[in-house]
């Protein structure tokens, strides 16, 4: 089964840490949701008739639409695609945007599954991140979220940042986890070139959290959410059982989806296509019936790399006999003679036929793939 991902580019405050494609956000979006509308009834021989389990609203902001331009996108899905009577469909939402009618409303409309952008619940870290919300107003909008009737919420947490303890983070976790959610996701800062906080680190007035520091907090982020019963089902996501991300966990296994909205990517197990990253052009674009998106095929070797980068991440690693049906035996000998040093190491382990990273092997995750990845 495949998945929808719409890309809600708005947003009334720029975070200094985001590197999404993403505008302030107009006061007439009536345009782009037009061509939002009419591209996702033109591309729906993409996915080729596929069934569709999951849809999901980011971006950017999707909270700054309304309710009934939300039931208007997915009216638009229904009509267009064959979509799974358990669906998956999940909104962003950022704390300060929804009150309470707005979140019954989108209950009603189909919605089933709420991600929130929490980020901390120390308003020192909000305001160094450009945050629009504080901490009351987070926790005020997961309750209501909660009231609203949603039993599949989500929320976004950031560690790693310049003057955050592992102490506070601790404290952090216990509060998040205090609450009846059934996932989160929790990322280490990244600074990217480009946003506000790459332009920090580049002038030398913000450095990174030091790596023994991150280490610890990865390490207390794994501890704190296994005692209280979510599954470490992925790098950056923990999930209590069957509440895992059906829509990410697509991603990471490889199942086809469709990408709409300005800087949207669409797969299709041997291209990939990306939208135009802009908003005004994408409008102008789907209006003129012209593509606004560029295509690469990927070669064998891409899409060993797209499967080893995309699975090593997961609980569930990487598939031997996969790989071997997909890459040959080739393919089979590079992944365990790569692998071999890191099982060595206790950094990976061979079980029921698949590769899979160890605690210790999770923290350093990134160097262990890039070590797999073939070139040329």
């Amino acid at each position: 089964m495949a998945g929808i991902y719409l890309h809600i580019p708005f947003c009334k405050k720029i975070c200094h840490y985001c590197d999404f494609y993403k505008i302030i956000a107009p006061d007439d979006m009536k345009p782009f949701i037009s061509a939002l509308k009419k591209e996702a009834s033109s591309r729906a021989d993409y996915l080729k008739g596929e069934t569709i389990s999951t849809i999901y609203l980011g971006g950017g902001t999707p909270s700054v639409l309304s309710v009934n331009e939300m039931k208007e996108i997915l009216a638009v899905l229904y009509k267009n695609y064959s979509i799974e009577d358990s669906c998956e469909i999940t909104a962003e939402i950022n704390p300060d945007d929804p009150d309470s009618a707005w979140l019954t409303g989108l209950r009603k409309a189909g919605f089933n599954r709420i991600s929130i952008g929490i980020q901390s619940w120390r308003d020192e870290d909000l305001k160094f991140l450009n945050r629009r919300h504080d901490a009351a107003q987070g926790e005020k909008t997961l309750v209501n979220t909660l009231k609203a009737g949603f039993e599949n919420v989500t929320i976004d947490l950031i560690y790693g940042l310049p003057g955050l303890t592992s102490e506070e983070w601790a404290k952090t976790l216990d509060k998040t986890t205090s609450f009846d959610i059934q996932h989160i996701s929790a990322y280490h800062l990244t600074i990217e070139p480009g946003t506000v906080f790459g332009k920090m680190k580049k002038a030398g007035h913000l450095a990174e959290t030091d790596e023994e520091e991150s280490g610890s907090q990865f390490s207390i982020l794994a501890e704190k959410t296994e005692k209280a019963g979510f599954i470490h089902y992925e790098i950056s996501n923990f999930g209590k059982p069957g509440y895992f991300s059906k829509h990410n966990t697509n991603y990471w296994k490889q199942v086809n989806y469709l990408g709409l909205g300005p800087s949207s990517h669409s797969f299709n197990s041997y291209s990939r296509q990306w939208n135009i990253s802009n908003v005004h052009k994408y409008i102008e674009a789907i209006n003129s019936d012209k593509e606004c998106f560029e295509v690469e095929e990927l070669n064998i070797k891409m899409r060993f790399n797209e499967y080893i980068m995309t699975s090593l991440r997961t609980m569930w690693g990487a598939d031997l006999e996969y790989v071997e049906k997909m890459f040959d035996k080739e393919g089979y000998d590079y992944v365990m003679n790569t692998a071999g040093k890191f099982i060595g190491y206790g950094l990976m382990k061979h079980e029921n036929k698949n590769l899979v990273l160890t605690n210790q092997g999770k923290m350093i995750s990134d160097n262990i793939i890039s070590e797999f990845m073939m070139v040329g």
